[in-house]
């Protein structure tokens, strides 16, 4: 009974050390800036994102500006000016929502991309046609296909499904 308490004490305590220690760890990597929430999977970080419009961390560290105007914001929001209130914003959030959502031109350089993609491709198809492959033979051409045509007419080949304009007997 004793050693259960007593590994139940040293348990309790090692979790509270390791804590403590990564709490450090999450202060060194932050700096001065407030911790407001969650955040993805628990970390205390920063993000822009439309689908987790609620970081972590605030944007900006605290100074006394922000602390003036943090202290303001707790009384009639109708005192503070517009400028104001876009720093208050500011000091949480580095993006609006239509700033984020904002076209970049990204497509631009995919479309350029693709189109240089496709050009080396067919550039490489006409090398390989001109230096790699051998030519193609003789019976290929038109001459020589129409010429099979007229033998195969002329040997009867084929004469249940028959030749296309091949000769029909009455």
């Amino acid at each position: 009974m004793a050693t259960r308490a007593l590994t139940a004490v040293l348990r309790c305590a090692v979790n509270k050390s390791q804590q403590t220690r990564s709490l450090y760890t999450i202060q060194n990597k932050i700096g001065n800036r407030e911790i407001v929430g969650f955040g993805v999977n628990s970390e205390p970080i920063y993000i822009d994102a439309t689908d987790f419009p609620m970081p972590a961390i605030r944007f900006k560290e605290v100074t006394p500006d922000i602390q003036a105007l943090r202290g303001k914001e707790k009384g009639d929001w109708k005192k503070l000016t517009i400028e104001e209130k876009k720093q208050l914003y500011r000091a949480s959030f580095r993006q609006t929502f239509v700033e984020m959502e904002a076209p970049t031109g990204e497509w631009k350089m995919i479309l350029g991309g693709v189109c240089i993609g496709t050009v080396l491709a067919l550039w490489i198809v006409v090398w390989l046609k001109k230096y790699v492959y051998p030519p193609l033979p003789i019976s290929f051409t038109p001459e020589y296909r129409e010429a099979q045509l007229q033998r195969m007419r002329l040997l009867d080949m084929q004469p249940i499904t028959g030749i296309p304009g091949g000769r029909v007997e009455v």
